[in-house]
């Protein structure tokens, strides 16, 4: 059985094996942490807002944004289209604040609030699939949910929210860090290092 198999496949890829693809899941989780972790310095009054800027055109978003298309390719609708809109996420965000600093279609504290309470709604949608994935994920999809509402209530009156929601997205931030470093470490180890936890649904 195990000869026929090998022979299918050699027939499938021309005589050769097919080649050993990495999971494009490491970078969006990667990009997407430390972005996250870098704007969250920001908002809890740690560091200014270049490095979010340019972390968010590079990182967060553009690299996020090919780990998402390839995401595509093997089949992951939750991971093709979280990484792909996360990762122009950043950029617009990136976009809006370069625009604001030079004029360039300025947008308003309610502006930009309006902008996130579109990414909340959206974000409801991929938490309520994180919980069919593993209790890690449900975990980063809350506690961004969780952070999205306190930003936007952040812009639409409730200043003091920034800070909170910085310490609540740095949670956040971690545990993309955990899923991506469970991916890794798992496959060099052979077996799980870091566990996700079962589905919470």
């Amino acid at each position: 059985m195990s000869h026929i198999s090998a022979v299918a496949t050699d027939q499938k890829t021309g005589g050769a094996a097919a080649p050993k693809l990495g999971n494009p899941a490491v970078v969006g989780l990667a990009g997407f942490g430390l972005t996250t972790m870098m704007l969250q310095f920001h908002n809890i009054g740690w560091a200014g807002i270049g490095p979010v800027i340019w972390l968010g055109l590079v990182f967060g978003g553009m690299a996020q944004l090919i780990a998402g298309l390839q995401e595509q390719k093997t089949g992951n609708n939750f991971g093709y289209v979280a990484f792909t809109s996360f990762g122009c996420f950043w950029i617009s965000l990136a976009a809006m604040l370069i625009g604001n600093k030079f004029d360039l279609f300025p947008s308003s504290t309610t502006d930009i609030g309006w902008f996130l309470v579109a990414w909340t709604l959206f974000t409801s949608i991929l938490w309520v699939g994180s919980l069919k994935i593993s209790k890690a994920m449900a975990g980063c999809f809350t506690t961004l949910l969780i952070g999205f509402i306190l930003l936007d209530l952040a812009h639409f009156g409730f200043p003091q929210m920034t800070v909170v929601a910085g310490w609540v997205l740095l949670v956040c931030a971690g545990l993309a860090w955990y899923m991506m470093a469970a991916i890794v470490l798992g496959e060099l180890f052979g077996r799980t290092v870091l566990p996700v936890g079962k589905p919470v649904l």
